[in-house]
């Protein structure tokens, strides 16, 4: 059994958790916070193409709507499978928003760093975009 190191990137948003969890759970809105995932998204059944930020193809597979305000999403890219746990939960009368970033074998400590520093962006981005 392997173990992957991780980091939990957080941000507190102030607005209502549901609202918050009600327009991140829409896929076509990540394109407009999560610079990091990609752009260009298009709905393929029932997964999404897009680009990555370096241009090149991926697949995306999002979670459901459900009542747990779970983001989960699924990378597929360059024949690997990434799989990104996110969770929206209250936080007061505002929201936190938590994204678990694991450490592949494969990733340096400097690519590993780079990774935690763009969700932050991203997730400052979302925070941004809800607190106008």
């Amino acid at each position: 059994m392997t173990i992957y190191r991780s980091r939990i990137v957080t941000v507190s948003i102030d607005r209502d958790w549901r609202e918050v969890y009600d327009f991140a759970s829409i896929p076509e809105n990540f394109q407009r916070w999560a610079a990091g995932l990609g752009r260009r998204f298009e709905r393929s059944g029932e997964e999404w193409t897009a680009e990555d930020p370096d241009g090149r193809p991926i697949r995306i597979r999002f979670s459901r709507p459900n009542e747990y305000s779970v983001l989960d999403h699924i990378v597929f890219a360059d024949g690997k499978e990434t799989r990104n746990a996110v969770r929206v939960v209250a936080n007061g009368t505002g929201a936190e928003v938590m994204f678990v970033l694991l450490r592949a074998p494969d990733m340096t400590e400097e690519i590993f760093a780079a990774d935690a520093e763009a969700v932050q962006r991203d997730l400052n981005s979302l925070k941004a975009m809800l607190e106008r």
